[in-house]
Formats: structure tokens, sequence, C-alpha cells
């Protein structure tokens, strides 16, 4: 037995950089926190608005040009405009055009970014109003990928399970306990967007060693 192989393995082995992170926390008290864990019950029949052992990651972009309104939104806990339901809706990080990563929501409190998914999904935002002007930007590009790839790595998500908020209805995770619900997605990066970005995710790990699982896959959909 080549006890040489397992320590070079460890040795070639890298640690995905914690990037620079710029919190911003939304008011998340005890209301908020209630409205969140009465959601879960009716949604995924788990009665709590903790997030524990995240299996996806979903990448959105804002539809604003800036931060502020997007911090605004999330911070104000108003029932959302399409679907008419608190809590209001969040995502956990939002990456900004200059490639400023802010945290708005502790990563063990569950957010309302994605239908079926909030149960188990980190929410990551992008301040843009397309897919191609985030992939066409360098500086937010990068950061997005450094934030995801650390994500990855510190919760063991696997690339596969880092989704577009447009392929939520393929996760194998995806589930929707109210009927009217089960089918609603948005449009924000698109599966084709997506697999761009998974790669150019790949390439950073393996530009960094940062050895990265690529188990599951997306699931047929019944919509």
């Amino acid at each position: 037995m080549n006890l040489l192989v397992p320590l070079l393995a460890l040795t070639l082995a890298g640690t995905a950089p914690p990037p620079r992170i710029v919190d911003r926390p939304i008011p998340f008290g005890p209301a908020r926190r209630a409205e969140t864990a009465r959601y879960a019950e009716r949604h995924y029949g788990i009665d709590t608005w903790r997030l524990r052992d995240p299996h996806v990651i979903v990448e959105h972009y804002t539809a604003t040009t800036s931060f502020a309104p997007v911090w605004a939104t999330f911070a104000a806990d108003t029932p959302d405009p399409e679907l008419g339901e608190l809590p209001g809706t969040c995502a956990h990080f939002v990456v900004d055009r200059d490639g400023t990563i802010y945290r708005l929501v502790p990563l063990g409190t569950i957010c309302r970014h994605t239908v079926g998914l909030n149960w188990t999904a980190i929410g990551i935002e992008h301040v843009a109003t397309s897919d191609a002007s985030i992939l066409d930007d360098p500086a937010q590009l990068q950061a997005s990928l450094r934030l995801t790839l650390w994500l990855m790595q510190r919760l063991h998500i696997s690339l596969p399970n880092v989704i577009g908020h447009a392929e939520s209805l393929t996760s194998r995770y995806h589930r929707e306990r109210y009927a009217p619900w089960r089918c609603q997605t948005h449009g924000d990066w698109q599966h084709a967007d997506m697999v761009v970005y998974r790669r150019r995710l790949a390439a950073l790990a393996a530009a960094d060693h940062v050895a990265i699982s690529r188990a599951g896959g997306p699931a047929r959909s019944g919509c």
C-alpha cells in the first residue's frame, strides 16, 4: 500500500479562502422569525426559521442598478407583490457591481428567495439586470465565484447544486406543499448562462486546488 498517495492528495487539496464580506444585516427579529417558521410549516412541513444543513446555492439578480433599493426591499418585511405572503423576500448575500459582497442574513437563517427551495438553500443576489451583464463584469463575477466556492466548501455543496433561479424546478431538493406554487419559478439565471457560470466556478476551483464534488444533478420536473 502506497501511503504517499493520500498524503499527496492532502497536500494538494486547497482551501477556498473566505472572501471579504461587508455585513449589512436586515432586521430579522422575533416577529420575522415567527413569520418564517409559519411559512416553512405551510410550504415545507418544518416548523422552524433555522436553516440547517443546506444543500443548494441559488444565484439571482436584483433587476436594479444599485444595492440600496435591494437592502430596503429586503429590510421592509412586507408581503411580496407577486405571491402576497409574509415573511418578505430576502437573500443571504448581495454581490454589488464593483465586487463588494454584502451579507444581509446569517447562514443559519431561512431566507425567502426561491419557492420550493428556501428550506435548504442559500440565496445570492447580484446587482444587475441580466445574467449576461454579470458574466461580462469581471469584478462582480470574480467576487460571485469566490463567494460561491467558499460556501460550497464550507457547507459541502456540490457543483450541480449551484443553480440559477430559473433552474429551481429541476432541483432534486425542490418541494412545495402548496399546489398552486409547485411550478412557480423565475427567469433570472437561465440554464445556458448557469452552464457558463458553473464552468468558470469549476475552473476557479481547479486553479485554487480546491476539491469540489460533482455529485447529484438536475431531476425531472413534473411542470
